[in-house]
């Protein structure tokens, strides 16, 4: 039993870092999200730039166990999106208006892994917990 202990416990650390990393993407997203048609508050400057999660894998001693982690949080290099308005308080000398790089369709999609993920490793906690009680539930008998 002490055996199939760690293994539950290995399993609901596994799947917790999962929650955990997700749940920052997720974050970051949201935050990407917000910012989609955010602009620079001088004129000519660059608004918001989106963000990218990455992920990172790590060893946990105490489990020897692999998890997951949120990694650094990288600018998306790509151009921003540049619209002609003469008159919006954001525009650079010639009209032109910068507006963050951040595409909400992708956003989105990525929103709803982010979701899928989350969701995966939480069935995960609740298959290992329904295991433990019914390893319990044996005992009892």
């Amino acid at each position: 039993m002490a055996n199939d202990s760690s293994d539950f416990a290995r399993s609901m650390a596994i799947a917790t870092s999962g929650l955990r990393a997700q749940a920052g993407r997720m974050r970051v997203i949201s935050e990407n999200i917000a910012n989609a048609d955010s602009t620079s508050p001088t004129a000519g400057g660059d608004p918001y730039r989106r963000k990218v999660p990455t992920f990172s894998s790590a060893l946990d001693r105490s489990l020897d166990a692999q998890v997951v982690t949120l990694g650094k949080i990288k600018p998306d290099q790509s151009a921003f999106r540049v619209r002609y308005e003469p008159n919006n308080p954001a525009a650079d000398a010639t009209g032109n208006v910068k507006y963050p790089n951040v595409n909400s369709v992708v956003e989105m999609t990525d929103m709803r892994d982010a979701q899928r993920s989350y969701e995966a490793n939480l069935n995960i906690i609740s298959a290992t917990r329904r295991m433990i009680q019914r390893t319990l539930d044996i005992l009892k008998s």
